[in-house]
């Protein structure tokens, strides 16, 4: 509103210097007017536009679930909604042209030449209608007529004008250099056959390129770099759709704005002024009406179709599914249709969806021809008016026949790109929606992060020590209280308690995925809060529960623990991992085997295989076992923990174990009960205090026990079973 006010004075201003007969010739005065004229009327543009964005864009808020306010707030996380956050489609346009400058120079060159060749074309706009009014002679002499510029010519140069002229003298120099014109400019305001308009196209696919570049990095950099309590809330579709539409719309909207609507509103300006110079100020503010209000009833028309569309359309897709499910029902029911002979009825019922839906098609239809027939009205509105001033003039002999052809060629060459202003209105909408949830999404800041001065761990016993360790995911629920314990270099120490009872918490606290609310974990000492993340996981190595693997080949999600890796390092870890038997035998493609999404073409003991791989090529000084084994058979459980104890020398091993048998060698074992430690010791030290861990593992071996007689009974009525097939049938059984 700010800017109508401005420029609403200016105009006002500007007509009152226009009309108080100051000593400046009418030209000025008249193109200080038009030009004062023009940016009232942009602002006027400007500013219905940004209100319909903005209604649009807050109806579409209402209609979309937000992604990042299902994130719930935690103590390092940053509590977001969508409300409230809304953008000016300055502040939008503004943060997207930082992709739209590349930073290498070659590309900016490249960049500024295009800026140069719109430059060049939005002249050449104004420039060939002017070229075509002074040759239209030749056009005209065609259909039997002479025009001003002939009739001019004739007479300075022949006392008796002559009816026919020789080639040269009518086409050079306007002619020739208007076809010279037309061939750069392509017609309709540098349309697609324009030589420059393509090699602007041409210049402009790597800066396009590098803006979907950085963006996408950006994007995807800053949502790895986000924090575990963003990513388990996350939803992982509707991330997806927010960074690919968001990096597309940057592009497209800026590409839409500077080579499509800022040129075309440069041309009315420029159109109007050039007018009002060279033919007469009314005909320049006809212009300037018919095509500056073009442009907001465009918009007030395409807003107003694409919300009668969304009503309409809801509608259609009930009636297109019922068409399909009237359809299908007598496909389906063939066998009844022809019990019943209702061949005529069912195709009735048919032909009453198809109307059903048609009536409502058409009202669809035809509301985008009445959006066509208004833009077509308010154009010969406009070009019949100047028309009538043009004729006007003519009689007049203030004006000749090639002012009219000038007029009506600006006419057409303007009209052409506004045609799509529509279009180009959705596309800046849709944009700017997709460009808000992006932009909103990296304004997000991880609830983790690197605190400032973070050094890198400097490491040589690689000592964990958890020194009072209380954490808590949400406030007053506590899940780890007070927990101490120590994890010495070379050793290995288990943790063992009930589903719930905080081992998992622990693992996380480690990898620092969440700092504690109280206490400390230290790596020789090192307060890990004041380390950088990098280099604490460069040190530790995981073998989780549940592996989840890359969709991509054996030899790559092993290798990926180590990138780079050679192929006779990343076979030597399978060999480990006792997976090179499985390569060999059940694998197509050996280690070029796709694992599939998730590594669902695999068994979970396979893929806890990989995952053993990963670890053992990662060769790491601190190694963590999260349920490790849970999907191994003994005998391959065995294998792998035999390569493990040659492994877990000289490392520090932390396991978490729910079988407490494949933790009874660790040096240590720690046990965790309602998120505090209630017992240490190592197995035969535990055993003897008879608490908490000796009444989980006598409760295992009574289940292993059972376990190991229904498996005896079982082999004993298989057994019998066998016997009676060699026996053959007892007498008097009935067979």
């Amino acid at each position: 509103m700010f800017r109508m006010a401005v420029y609403g004075f200016l105009m006002v201003d500007a007509g009152v210097f226009y009309f108080s007969g100051a000593a400046v010739s009418p030209f000025e005065a008249e193109a200080v007017l038009c030009t004062a004229a023009s940016c009232f009327a942009l602002a006027v543009t400007f500013a219905v536009a940004e209100l319909l964005i903005a209604q649009d864009r807050e109806a579409d808020g209402a209609l979309r679930e937000s992604l990042l306010a299902d994130v719930e707030s935690g103590p390092d996380s940053l509590h977001w909604t969508a409300k409230g956050h809304k953008q000016s489609w300055v502040k939008l346009l503004t943060i997207a042209a930082k992709y739209m400058w590349p930073e290498e120079t070659g590309l900016q060159i490249r960049a500024s030449f295009c800026m140069v060749l719109v430059i060049a074309i939005r002249l050449l706009n104004l420039a060939v209608p002017f070229l075509y009014k002074k040759a239209s002679g030749v056009v005209m002499e065609c259909l039997g007529r002479i025009v001003d510029r002939f009739s001019a010519f004739s007479s300075a140069t022949h006392a008796d004008p002559p009816t026919f002229f020789t080639f040269w003298e009518t086409f050079w120099p306007y002619v020739a250099a208007y076809l010279v014109a037309y061939f750069f400019q392509g017609g309709s305001g540098g349309g697609a056959v324009g030589i420059i308009s393509n090699l602007r196209y041409y210049l402009w696919i790597p800066i396009a390129q590098n803006t979907f570049r950085r963006s996408s990095l950006d994007i995807f950099g800053h949502v790895l770099d986000m924090d575990l309590n963003f990513h388990l809330h996350r939803k992982t579709g509707e991330m997806l759709r927010i960074m690919d539409r968001g990096t597309s719309s940057i592009q497209s909207m800026l590409s839409t704005v500077v080579f499509n609507v800022g040129p075309a509103i440069f041309d009315i300006a420029a159109a109007s002024i050039y007018i009002a110079v060279s033919l007469k100020f009314w005909i320049a503010i006809i212009v300037f009406v018919t095509l500056g209000g073009y442009i907001p009833v465009t918009i007030v028309l395409t807003v107003w179709r694409g919300k009668f569309r969304r009503y309409v359309a809801r509608e259609l897709n009930l009636l297109d599914n019922a068409v399909r499910a009237r359809a299908a029902d007598a496909l389906l029911n063939y066998e009844t249709v022809k019990y019943f002979g209702n061949e005529e009825y069912e195709t009735k019922q048919y032909a009453d969806a198809i109307d059903a839906y048609q009536a409502k098609d058409f009202w669809l239809q035809a509301s985008l021809n009445m959006v066509n027939v208004a833009q077509s009205l308010m154009i010969f509105a406009g070009t019949a008016s100047g028309l009538l001033v043009c004729t006007k003039g003519i009689a007049d002999g203030t004006l000749t026949v090639g002012d009219a052809v000038l007029f009506v060629t600006l006419m057409q060459q303007l009209y052409g790109p506004l045609n799509f202003f529509g279009t180009y209105y959705r596309v800046i909408q849709q944009s700017m929606i997709d460009m808000e949830s992006m932009f909103e999404l990296l304004e997000r800041q991880p609830g983790l992060r690197d605190q400032p001065g973070a050094k890198d761990l400097v490491v040589t016993d690689h000592e964990v020590v958890f020194d009072n360790v209380s954490f808590a995911y949400q406030p007053g629920a506590p899940v780890l209280e007070d927990v101490s314990f120590t994890v010495p270099h070379g050793q290995t120490v288990a943790l063992v308690g009930a589903t719930g009872s905080g081992k998992s918490t622990v693992l996380r606290l480690l990898f620092r995925f969440y700092d504690p609310t109280g206490g400390r974990v230290l790596l020789d000492g090192q307060d890990l809060r004041g380390a950088t993340q990098a280099s604490l996981r460069r040190l530790l190595a995981v073998v989780p529960q549940d592996a989840v693997l890359f969709n991509a080949t054996v030899r790559y999600n092993i290798a990926y623990a180590r990138p780079g890796a050679g192929d006779a390092e990343v076979e030597a870890a399978a060999a480990a991992a006792s997976l090179d038997e499985v390569i060999a035998t059940r694998f197509p493609d050996g280690y070029d085997t796709v694992v599939g999404e998730r590594g669902l073409r695999l068994s979970g003991g396979e893929k806890q295989r990989v995952a053993f791989a990963r670890a053992i090529l990662r060769d790491p000084p601190i190694l963590i076992l999260d349920e490790a084994t849970s999907a191994l058979d003994s005998l391959t459980e065995k294998k792998i923990q035999e390569a493990l104890a040659a492994k877990r020398a000289g490392r520090s091993v932390l396991i978490v174990a729910h079988r407490l048998s494949t933790i009874a060698d660790a040096d240590r074992i720690v046990v965790l009960d309602k998120g505090r430690v209630v017992e240490t010791g190592n197995h035969h030290a535990l055993l003897e205090q008879d608490g908490l861990y000796a009444k989980m593992w006598w409760r295992q071996v009574e289940a292993a026990g059972s376990s190991a007689a229904l498996e005896a009974l079982d082999q004993a009525a298989l057994q019998e079973a066998k016997d009676d097939v060699v026996r053959g049938p007892k007498e008097g059984a009935e067979l």
